[in-house]
């Protein structure tokens, strides 16, 4: 299995990146030939698309605001076996990219994050940005059980069952910390490659706000918790309402075992109603514990509908084989029910 047997689409999302872009989408063509660069103009002002256009690439245009709405865009847009994300502004080293792609088919892996070696002696990095992806690749990590080194990159190489099992409901610059979290939550094959990393081009300007998309990607974290960690989250916040109507009975079981007598009903029934909603909301985080893992068996199967990366050319057909791209549906109207040889027709 070579590069040239397979299609190679590289997703570049952009806005008002017109002093980088020629360079990237050249880059990107002399280091993997016969790439498909797709170049995503985001509402841009300064003649982005124009730039890309006499560069080779092929422009397409997204006009709700946002990474994470491009990414979605693109992801359900574009069919190819392998798909390659990178920042339009220059700051990538675009000759990473054929290892990031041998690694991705070797493996065979689905999901490849380049991970930033920064120049110390030329930072790329603001402080803020640096100490935030530190602790949110901690946090993260921690809370879903899979360690990461780069979660905020935006250079990654992922396999088309990755992307077509890919939900891509985020809207702005969350769209990394999802794509991580999905990779944790399927259990995808998935490795880490370095990649380099310098300052922006000249002319151009960071739209990541430090603090902003920092609280952004805060609230998408706990929301994922909600929905992917059901018992965790919903398990902490009725231990809350426990811990409050314990130390509110405390005083009360002790006065009633002194005298018998119970001294304040409304401290009581305050203190009992506490424990009845602590227990109603563990019970309520087995119940959406059960359907989570549901739905990750659901985005499992359909993530098994598409063949490992590169694995598509080495498959040999058969009489009844299914498409490639066959949903679950498809399959079983294919096998369920199929007559086996020698055995007679139903009536």
């Amino acid at each position: 299995m070579t590069l040239d047997d397979l299609v190679i689409a590289a997703i570049v999302p952009c806005y008002n990146e017109a002093p980088a872009i020629h360079k990237v989408v050249t880059d990107l063509k002399q280091a993997v030939p016969g790439i498909h660069v797709y170049v995503y103009d985001n509402n841009s002002t300064d003649g982005t698309d124009d730039e890309a256009r006499r560069a080779g690439a092929e422009v397409r245009y997204e006009h709700t605001k946002g990474k994470g709405n491009v990414i979605r865009r693109a992801f359900g847009d574009i069919d190819a076996d392998v798909y390659l994300m990178i920042d339009g502004d220059d700051t990538y080293d675009a000759a990473a990219a054929p290892e990031m792609i041998r690694t991705l088919l070797e493996g065979p892996y689905d999901h490849i994050l380049g991970v930033r070696q920064d120049d110390p002696t030329s930072t790329a990095y603001r402080p803020g940005h640096e100490a935030g992806n530190r602790m949110f690749n901690r946090v993260v990590g921690r809370l879903f059980g899979t360690p990461v080194s780069d979660m905020l990159s935006g250079y990654r190489v992922m396999s088309r069952r990755f992307v077509k099992s890919f939900p891509a409901l985020s809207r702005e610059f969350e769209t990394e910390t999802e794509l991580t979290v999905h990779v944790m939550n399927l259990r995808v094959p998935h490795t880490e490659v370095p990649v380099g990393f310098r300052d922006r081009a000249a002319g151009t300007e960071s739209k990541l706000n430090t603090y902003s998309d920092g609280f952004k990607i805060l609230s998408l974290i706990a929301h994922l918790i909600r929905f992917e960690r059901p018992v965790l989250f919903h398990g902490i916040i009725g231990a809350l309402f426990a811990v409050v109507g314990i130390v509110l009975a405390i005083p009360l079981f002790i006065e009633f075992g002194r005298t018998g007598l119970v001294p304040r009903f409304p401290t009581a029934f305050l203190a009992a109603s506490l424990m009845v909603i602590a227990f109603l909301t563990w019970i309520l985080g087995f119940v959406l514990e059960g359907v989570t893992r549901l739905r990750r068996e659901t985005s499992r199967l359909n993530y098994l509908t598409y063949s490992a990366p590169g694995a598509a050319q080495r498959r040999l057909p058969t009489e009844h084989s299914a498409p490639e791209s066959a949903t679950p549906s498809e399959i079983a109207s294919r096998t369920i029910g199929r007559d086996e040889p020698g055995s007679t027709p139903a009536r």
